[in-house]
């Protein structure tokens, strides 16, 4: 789950392939698309559409180009085939429910992004922080209430949410052991100078597997070819994202102490983006003998119930973890069927990760109520975590706020209009979002409340090589980090709560939005240097 701020590219550009960019491509001209293979007649698509096997509009095949960039981009193209870095693939339309059928390596860029060591310092020191912010804002279920009741009166899915949160709360429903498996994204800001935060995702955190791969793919690459780019691949951070959410999600499954309960994934019925998971299944097995099954919320309310002990038990089978791939999106509720099996899992005593109260604290209206003065003080007692947070925090504002209204009316391009929805592709722009206020503002009542609005990052962009379906092209790209963190609490003893590897992912900058499984981006890693 991602869905990115949009941003808009800072004219100050850098090349990733440094003073070699000369020697590697020959007198091609910029914007060159090199094919791996032979392949289909090439056709024009829109440049938002990552995931498909299609370079953006008005990129077309190079005539020739530079033996290095070919032959790397063949070379990666294999690495990607041998070690599992794959999607499903668009065209085939059993590509999502088949394992094996349909795969076409995950879009990519070429070489890592440059990034500062000293902001990737700021962003890691972080993770530990939101990851006990996440816990404590989760245990006043007043504060969620109180500031998610307006957004309650004009979306339909915060409300059902807020539904079964209402519920636990009645029951006092107690969660003994809490898992959370998060991811903070975020930007670095060429006006100010400074890491920005996007958001915070506590529910289907997606990339950990893919995500570690291309750190991988990225390090085998300059090892061969980094002394003709001036690259070294021990500036690349280990990421060990994949290996740290099988960890922590065996951990939690060794906590809830029934060796014969499974791990339940919940995913959707489509799942693209299923390898990604398998990779933390494979390591839930490898490591930790621990058995999980994949399931939809329609199986779950069809083969689920909860016994009178509260346990959960699916297909014949006790559940111990119930780990949410799908369920944050009004789209992954067709029906009453799915809402019941999200209260059915809820109900029960099985480790919910993310529970509904953490579910709840990832929503773009807490991330602006925490933004305010004062509310973090309510929450955490360390002055200087304090001030870490603030630190990154980007300037984020209700629409009661008829200032700042005005002003975003006068300056869209400073803006960003953010609905309360996640998975790529709802964020409001520029024309678009002068005309959104202006109405919103006629209507008048509670429509407002369904939007936040939030700083405009202006990162800097960069030429990049991006592959995606066998093609490689050259374009400007931004690009957004997210941080994952991993945090689990028995009772009252923290049993971990650690940052845990890294999501790079990159995008043309002409593109507003960034979500890869959306098909926005690209997935990358990053190169730390000593300066911006």
């Amino acid at each position: 789950m991602s869905s990115c701020v949009t941003t808009g590219p800072h004219p100050h550009h850098h090349h990733r392939f440094s003073g070699r960019r000369r020697r590697l491509h020959g007198q091609a001209p910029p914007r060159l698309v090199v094919a791996v293979a032979a392949a289909a007649p090439f056709r024009r698509v829109v440049a938002s559409r990552a995931m498909s096997a299609e370079a953006p509009l008005g990129v077309t095949p190079a005539a020739e180009d530079g033996v290095g960039v070919a032959e790397m981009v063949e070379e990666a193209a294999v690495w990607c085939a041998v070690h599992g870095l794959v999607v499903g693939d668009r065209s085939q339309p059993r590509s999502g429910t088949v394992p094996g059928v349909g795969l076409v390596h995950a879009p990519f860029s070429l070489l890592p992004t440059h990034f500062p060591a000293s902001f990737w310092k700021q962003a890691c020191e972080l993770a530990p922080i939101f990851n006990d912010l996440v816990d404590r804002v989760s245990l006043d279920g007043e504060f969620l209430q109180d500031s998610l009741s307006r957004t309650r009166q004009v979306d339909d899915f915060t409300a059902r949410l807020l539904d079964i949160h209402v519920k636990m709360m009645e029951v006092n429903k107690k969660e003994d052991i809490r898992l959370g498996l998060h991811r903070s994204d975020y930007m670095l800001d060429s006006e100010t100078n400074s890491l920005l935060q996007i958001e915070l995702n506590t529910i289907s955190s997606s990339f950990p597997g893919l995500g570690s791969l291309v750190s991988e793919l990225h390090r085998t690459l300059l090892n061969r070819y980094g002394k003709d780019l001036g690259l070294d691949s021990k500036r690349i951070p280990r990421n060990w994202a994949a290996t740290q959410f099988a960890e922590a999600l065996g951990m939690a499954w060794t906590q809830f102490n029934n060796e014969s309960a499974v791990i339940m994934m919940v995913v959707q019925p489509e799942e693209r983006n299923m390898y990604d998971q398998y990779w933390l299944i494979n390591h839930l097995k490898e490591s930790h003998g621990v058995k999980t099954i994949r399931k939809t919320l329609a199986q779950v309310e069809a083969e689920g119930q909860v016994l009178p002990d509260g346990t959960l038990v699916v297909d014949g089978r006790t559940v111990s973890v119930v780990y949410f791939r799908a369920g944050y999106s009004p789209n992954d509720y067709p029906s009453e069927a799915e809402w019941k099996a999200r209260l059915l899992m809820e109900q029960s005593s099985a480790i919910k990760c993310p529970s509904i109260s953490y579910h709840l604290v990832g929503t773009k209206k807490i991330q602006q109520e925490l933004a305010k003065p004062n509310v973090l003080e309510r929450f955490l007692d360390n002055k200087e975590d304090i001030a870490k947070l603030r630190k990154c925090f980007a300037g984020l504002w209700s629409l009661d706020n008829e200032e700042i209204v005005k002003t975003a009316i006068e300056k869209p391009d400073l803006f960003v209009l953010k609905p309360q929805r996640e998975g790529g592709g709802n964020n409001i722009y520029g024309h678009d979002l002068r005309e959104t206020l202006i109405r919103l503002q006629k209507e008048q009542g509670e429509a407002l409340a369904a939007y936040i609005l939030m700083q405009r990052i202006f990162p800097r962009a960069s030429l990049t090589h991006l592959v995606q379906g066998g093609v490689c092209f050259e374009d400007l790209t931004i690009s957004e980090l997210g941080i994952y963190g991993a945090y689990l609490r028995n009772k009252d003893k923290i049993v971990m709560n650690n940052q845990c590897g890294y999501l790079m992912r990159t995008k043309v900058s002409s593109s507003n939005e960034g979500g890869v499984a959306a098909g926005f981006a690209v997935l990358d890693s990053i190169l730390l240097t000593d300066e911006w």
